[in-house]
């Protein structure tokens, strides 16, 4: 990233440029996916597509500014509050729940899950802390007797990103059959109690 990230020594237009494509992108990459076209992005921005590339670098750049505001928020929330549940059953099914309700109302976030913009620290991060977790909740889930001896945190990391590759390019389903499947799912890793 070259000044976006020290806007105090911006002129006031380049400031003004800088905050407007930081709004555009997180509006585009919100409603389309963080693999939206960068050309979209600067016509909402009403800047040119070299702009995005002298202010933030490129894609990654630009990903790495507006990542809280598209995905990484809502995903930590979900991770944190399952870590307040104390019941292991409890924990899985609310967070395997939470986070397929985010996968279908956020493109954003299936960008993070299927890893689309690597050059992206800040993605990147996110996606080692989700692994992490995914770790963290099997573990628990397994010694506590909740799921199968079978299920691996790269089973968990496997299923977000088959349900990331259906949505990304299969379309969203009507939700009842979505909502279907996560049952289907749970019920597939969960032991029955």
């Amino acid at each position: 990233m070259t000044d976006a990230g020290a806007p105090s020594t911006l002129r006031s237009d380049a400031r003004r440029n800088v905050d407007r494509i930081r709004v555009a992108a997180a509006e585009v990459f919100a409603d389309r996916g963080l693999s939206a076209p960068l050309e979209d992005v600067a016509a909402a921005a009403k800047v040119s597509k070299a702009t995005i590339f002298n202010r933030f670098g490129g894609r990654a750049g630009l990903v790495d500014a507006v990542i809280d505001d598209v995905a990484a928020k809502e995903l930590l929330e979900i991770i944190g509050h399952a870590r307040t549940i104390s019941d292991a059953r409890g924990r899985v099914r609310a967070y395997v729940g939470a986070l397929r309700d985010l996968q279908y109302r956020s493109p954003a976030v299936n960008g993070v899950l299927l890893r689309q913009v690597p050059g992206s620290e800040a993605l990147m991060d996110l996606c080692r802390e989700g692994e992490a977790f995914h770790a963290e909740l099997v573990a628990q889930g397994r010694a506590a007797g909740v799921l199968a001896d079978e299920v691996t945190a790269g089973d968990l990391h496997a299923l977000t990103v088959d349900g990331a590759l259906a949505l990304e390019h299969g379309g969203r389903p009507p939700r009842a059959d979505y909502d279907r499947r996560t049952g289907f799912i749970l019920d597939g890793i969960c032991r029955p109690g």
